[in-house]
């Protein structure tokens, strides 16, 4: 069986061969690379269970075999244990051996999907800056109207207990005025010098610790090798800030008394793309928490202005976090299942 197939060792793309029964019969170099597993654990396993859609890849197989399909490709997730699944692009061909009529293709698309989901997410957020200037413009005017009509009534009023609802209206402008303030205020650009990222987890971690003094542990898995990066701390901490409070929220809202766990990450990436430019090194920041994860229904709107998973919130703090990021040639990104969540922040550092 190896001498058959003895040139797919010679390929770079990852490819798998497999019997009628879709159990791999062989694995070449490239695939044991991208799977992560030796080639002696793959061989004798059925494909299916590697996979987080096993419906959809083993209807594919089945068809190929049926219908006699030289060709069939579909995107798949590599279910990995420990880590995220990995997403693969999965072309199968049939090929002219009895016993092992199925040969697979995979090939990573990760870089891709990110790529476009980048795209998507620039595109949004100047639509959304856009929408909510406008509107915060709208709004703006009528509530100092507001303010003032209700000052001049309390000074007319002569009952005390009158005089609190006029309070009630004036505090409320007020309240909303400062929201549309913060939409408003074009954010200065970045002033920027040399800093050390760590420097900047050390005073969010200091802030957070402080403002949630119980029931939350904040973990560091810092790489001192990384350089300094050229940014603007005041901003940076603000970015990092608001998305590490925004997890210990998530914690403190779901434990109820229980510990929860934010685990600040730090690694250095190398050739990276981020918002179209390609860099030679790039630091990836993650923050990551066990909470009870981002609802389903805005985990792809999450850093649109004023969307928020939690009552009372504002829906600022990741839409914030995700400007000073942009201000810094980044990129952030969120992915969340429960028991899980990673924000994960690439900024460029060559």
């Amino acid at each position: 069986m190896a001498a058959t197939f003895a040139g797919l060792e010679f390929l770079a793309t990852a490819v798998v061969v497999l019997d009628e029964r879709f159990v791999v019969r062989h694995a070449n170099q490239a695939a044991e690379n991208l799977l992560g597993t030796a080639a002696k654990s793959l061989i004798g396993q059925a494909i299916l269970p590697l996979f987080a859609d096993d419906a959809a890849l083993g209807k594919a197989l089945a068809e190929a075999l049926v219908t006699h399909w030289d060709y069939s490709a579909q995107d798949v997730s590599y279910a990995r244990p420990g880590h995220e699944p990995l997403p693969l692009s999965c072309t199968l061909t049939r090929i002219d051996v009895a016993e092992t009529p199925l040969l697979v293709e995979l090939r990573p698309i990760e870089q891709q999907l990110r790529l476009a989901r980048e795209e998507r997410l620039i595109g949004e957020q100047q639509a959304n800056r856009e929408l909510i200037r406008n509107l915060a413009h709208e709004i703006k005017n009528p509530l100092g109207g507001l303010r003032g009509s209700a000052q001049l009534l309390e000074h007319e009023l002569d009952r005390a207990e009158l005089r609190e609802y006029t309070q009630v209206i004036i505090k409320e402008a007020d309240r909303l005025q400062s929201l549309m303030d913060r939409l408003l205020t074009p954010h200065r650009a970045p002033r920027v010098a040399a800093l050390g990222i760590h420097e900047v987890l050390e005073r969010v971690r200091s802030l957070v610790l402080a403002e949630f003094s119980t029931g939350i542990r904040i973990v560091r898995d810092y790489d001192p090798s990384l350089p300094d990066l050229i940014g603007d701390k005041e901003q940076l901490i603000q970015a990092v800030l608001n998305v590490v409070r925004n997890a210990a929220q998530a914690l403190a809202c779901a434990r109820a008394g229980k510990a929860g766990t934010i685990t600040l990450r730090t690694r250095a990436v190398r050739q990276v793309t981020l918002l179209r430019q390609r860099h030679k090194l790039a630091l990836e920041l993650q923050v990551i928490d066990d909470g009870p994860g981002v609802p389903e229904d805005i985990r792809e709107k999450i850093f649109n202005p004023l969307v928020s998973g939690r009552d009372g919130g504002s829906g600022l703090g990741l839409s914030l976090a995700q400007t000073f990021v942009h201000y810094h040639r980044g990129v952030i990104e969120c992915d969340s299942r429960p028991g899980r969540t990673v924000f994960r922040i690439l900024l460029p550092l060559a």
